[in-house]
């Protein structure tokens, strides 16, 4: 018996995804294709202009605009950002600092803070249990 290897191929969302750029403002042969796991790499490795543009500029897609603004996604939809933004825009937002802005980082950072606290009371049980 001989192995044999297909190609493992993605749909161009799930790169996009994977890549962290917008997908309706990536070029329209990266769309329409299918993306194999080299080709992913290699766009990973040596980013091409078009992909170094997309990161630097944007249109960015919401989990990118989330964490640049430092809130959740959910967060970011109850401050009525439901579209891709870009660079320019994120910075806009940030100078203007709305009050959801504002409301959306303290719940943020009181997420993270609870998170460390349960993730160290872990810790100190597992030591105890060893």
């Amino acid at each position: 018996m001989s192995s044999h290897q297909t190609t493992q191929t993605m749909k161009p969302a799930t790169a996009a995804k994977k890549l962290g750029v917008y997908l309706e403002a990536t070029p329209a042969e990266f769309q329409e294709g299918v993306v194999s796991r080299a080709e992913l790499n290699a766009l990973q490795a040596e980013p091409p202009e078009w992909l170094q543009e997309l990161r630097r500029n944007g249109p960015h897609p919401r989990p990118v605009v989330a964490s640049r603004l430092g809130v959740s996604i959910a967060g970011l939809a109850r401050g009525g950002v439901s579209e891709a933004l870009t660079t320019e825009q994120i910075d806009a937002l940030r100078d203007e600092d709305p009050e959801w802005l504002r409301r959306e980082r303290a719940t943020q950072a009181e997420v993270r803070k609870e998170a460390a606290r349960i993730k160290e009371k872990h810790a100190e049980q597992a030591a105890k249990r060893s």
